[in-house]
């Protein structure tokens, strides 16, 4: 019986480029195994087979654009489903998943290709133009994905290989590239027994994505302690209820209810720098992003339009997000978006810590464990539950008596869990 597969719901996404055809005519395949691998702008997709079968035909061909519905595959089985499946996609920081399999055509790059380095290169279009802004030239790489494709992280390598110059990825904004000298390589083998480890893929992905912020951005780090005494009673009855509900209310939900009241009176730390560097773009939505660890690796979910929700709502989100997170079911559009990052690490310790910015965001805060302390109250010193804050935050959107004057209004909305009502 002749199964038809479709591309299937892929979100927002359309003319999406197949940067992989995984099967031939002919091959065996079994229900769930790739069919082929599609590449957006914000992650590479894995279309499964939606049953058991052998290939018929194949509909389409590298470097064809695809959107949703569109016939990709046939399939001879004994059974025919609805010819759509789920894609598996793996979301990440800021460039897409490079499939280590033939690339498309050059064609497909999102730019005329002029130089014979970047004609040549068999490398998808998200590395071609993560290249140009390192100032690469394709050519002078040895790819080691499917067939010598050239992935990203042979992108990266060689850039730490050869000082390459960085490209700001901020345009007139973030200012010049500069030479980075590359750590002298040591064999650590003459000193003990030693082993290689291959990093968690999300790892790899965001390793990029955060040295390119930690270079651009001029980060500066505001410290300071909110007392959460009272908001912490009130968390405390709260779980108790949620519990009987089947989720939980962390002092987490507190913080983003409390920061996008603050991010609305101080407007330019939920900015992002515009590309001509003499202009900052206002946001009216509000989307946190929340520090996930997971095995695989640090992941950020995003908090859709956090400033319509109260905290249950906020809470149940916490709590599904986070599970999709260890899980490994974050799909893109779950970590897109984002207007301010928040990191806590109060689950684990920690007094400070200086938290890199997530680029083009502009500030992101850190927390790490509450603690009992001895606070003078005019009279005399009594015990309150004190929350470190730490605001790492891009210096050219935001001037640190700005920097200051938000984390006041944030510790005092934490102080006084009424003024979260309002």
């Amino acid at each position: 019986m002749a199964i038809e597969v479709n591309v299937p719901d892929i979100g927002d996404f359309s003319d999406v480029p197949v940067v992989s055809i995984l099967v031939a005519v002919g091959d065996t395949v079994a229900e769930e195994d790739p069919l082929l691998e599609l590449e957006s702008d914000k992650a590479t997709m894995e279309v499964p087979s939606p049953a058991a079968g052998v290939v018929k035909e194949i509909k389409v061909a590298e470097g064809d654009k695809v959107s949703e519905g569109t016939l990709i595959v046939v399939l001879e089985g004994e059974a025919a489903g609805s010819g759509d499946a789920a894609p598996r996609e793996e979301a990440k920081a800021e460039a897409p998943k490079q499939a280590e399999a033939p690339a498309a055509a050059p064609a497909a790059a999102p730019a005329a290709v002029t130089d014979a380095g970047f004609g040549k290169a068999h490398a998808s279009p998200s590395v071609r133009a993560f290249a140009r802004q390192l100032d690469i030239d394709l050519s002078k790489i040895n790819g080691t994905g499917r067939k010598g494709r050239i992935l990203r992280e042979d992108v990266t390598k060689y850039l730490k290989a050869s000082s390459a110059p960085v490209a700001a990825a901020g345009g007139a904004a973030a200012g010049g590239g500069m030479g980075i000298p590359p750590i002298p390589k040591v064999d650590f083998s003459k000193f003990g027994p030693v082993e290689d480890v291959e990093m968690p893929r999300i790892k790899k992905i965001s390793g990029p994505a955060l040295h390119r912020s930690w270079l651009n951005v001029p980060h500066v780090t505001h410290q300071d302690e909110a007392d959460i005494t009272d908001l912490d009673k009130y968390r405390k009855e709260m779980d108790t209820q949620a519990k009987d509900e089947g989720y939980r209310v962390t002092l987490l939900s507190f913080v983003i209810k409390a920061s996008v009241s603050a991010l609305k009176q101080h407007w330019e730390v939920n900015s992002s720098i515009h590309p001509d560097g003499d202009k900052l773009i206002k946001k009216d939505y509000y989307n946190i992003g929340f520090a996930a660890d997971t095995p695989n690796g640090l992941m950020v979910p995003v908090i859709k339009d956090a400033d319509r929700k109260g905290l249950v709502e906020i809470s149940k989100d916490l709590m599904d997000l986070s599970a999709k997170a260890r899980n490994g079911e974050l799909k893109g559009p779950d970590m897109q978006g984002a207007t301010f990052t928040i990191s806590s690490l109060g689950g684990i310790g920690g007094t400070s810590f200086t938290p890199i910015v997530n680029a083009p965001e502009v500030a992101i805060l850190g927390l790490t464990r509450s603690k009992m302390a001895p606070v003078w109250n005019g009279e005399d010193f009594v015990p309150r539950l004190m929350q470190p804050l730490s605001l790492s935050y891009d210096h050219r959107a935001i001037d640190g008596a700005l920097a200051a004057r938000f984390v006041v209004t944030l510790k005092t909305l934490l102080g006084d869990m009424r003024k979260l009502m309002w």
